[in-house]
């Protein structure tokens, strides 16, 4: 039995987290030991049974890893370590880090056997910071930097290459793994009724209200297609999404139920998946639709997507931050028969396969 431990800035609703969840659940299944620390205390999610889940900070993690508060919150993740080791007799044979804060306190850490986890795009999000400032650009680059030499997986082969080409990160090693998804669990759950689903056709968007999902895209995009369709809108912040649906004339048509634990049904009543993003890591949404026989649509963005819609389902990746080339694909999409089942990718992503391989990392 491994004894493993994910570490990750929060459990709110995003991808990352859902992923190391899924992963969780699976290496759980499989007989080993998994904490997962979360460094604020928010949970939007049901966590299954057989997951432990602490919390190291009583507040958000925003400021844990600034330059007045780094030494103090780094000796609280080493005792907590230390503590945590002690209590269950065994040192953590693999420790997983997600995301920029976990990642900046593990690195200037004394912890071992450490992998970092890429979920996205590096020079897609230094792009998008340079925008948001100069101070906003320093940490994220420094965060970046600090990854050099250090164990490394990507969640796409697109950000694998991207790394190794790139001028920015140094790793010690590097290797693609793929997200882990229980294909039959989100088949079931897919089938769990929900009054709140829509009874009319819809179209659906699931993600964070963030600049980097292109909210105006879609919206610009949902304004040019056929107004026999809703778009349901499934995100953390609703009443910001509404304000911006009212910009692009598209409110009425909006369906907006907030953040759903299970946004699997929701997805399969859809007549499609749309995803706007300027880039993502691998799109969780992409292969959860899939899974559930829902048609997508997708901006060709750096990186996953052109990974996950091959063969036929290729024609549905359209240019990013065009409305026209989006509106047009959801349109002809809304009306194409497809076979979903024979999706390549779904063959490479079972959770057990997933799990199997970051065990062989603690070998």
């Amino acid at each position: 039995m491994k004894n493993i431990a994910i570490v990750i800035d929060g459990l709110t609703g995003g991808g990352a987290e859902r992923v190391m969840i899924s992963l969780a659940t699976e290496m759980v299944s499989q007989g080993h030991s998994v904490t997962i620390l979360s460094l604020s205390n928010r949970c939007d999610y049901t966590i299954p049974n057989g997951i432990n889940v602490c919390y190291l900070f009583d507040h958000k993690a925003s400021k844990v890893d600034r330059f007045w508060q780094i030494k103090a919150s780094i000796i609280k993740l080493e005792a907590w370590f230390s503590g945590r080791e002690q209590q269950q007799g065994k040192p953590f044979d693999l420790v997983l880090s997600n995301l920029e804060r976990s990642n900046n306190l593990l690195v200037n850490s004394c912890i071992c056997s450490v992998y970092y986890i890429i979920h996205n795009s590096v020079e897609e999000e230094l792009q998008r910071q340079k925008k948001l400032g100069p101070f906003a650009y320093w940490y994220l680059l420094k965060s970046k930097k600090n990854l050099s030499d250090q164990h490394l997986i990507t969640v796409s082969k697109g950000i694998e290459q991207e790394i190794s080409q790139g001028l920015v990160i140094y790793p010690k090693t590097i290797t693609t793994i793929y997200n882990p998804f229980d294909i039959k669990d989100i088949q079931q759950k897919a089938l769990i009724a929900d009054s709140a689903i829509p009874k009319e056709p819809y179209i659906i968007h699931v993600g964070r209200l963030a600049k980097q999902k292109r909210h105006d895209i879609l919206f610009a995009a949902f304004a040019l297609v056929s107004k026999d369709v809703k778009l349901v809108l499934l995100c953390n912040k609703p009443e910001k999404a509404l304000k911006l649906a009212v910009k692009y004339g598209v409110a009425e048509r909006i369906i907006l139920p907030g953040f759903q634990a299970n946004a699997y049904n929701w997805i399969k009543h859809a007549q499609a998946l749309v995803l706007s993003s300027d880039y993502e890591g691998l799109p969780t949404v992409l292969l959860e639709a899939l899974a559930v026989d829902t048609k997508v649509v997708s901006t060709a963005c750096q990186h996953g997507p052109d990974e996950i819609l091959t063969g036929q389902l290729s024609d549905y990746l359209v240019p990013r931050r065009d409305p026209k080339a989006l509106a047009a694909a959801i349109n002809k999409v809304l009306n194409s028969e497809l076979d979903l089942s024979a999706a390549d990718i779904l063959t490479k992503v079972s959770a057990s396969q997933i799990a199997r391989q970051y065990l062989s990392l603690a070998e």
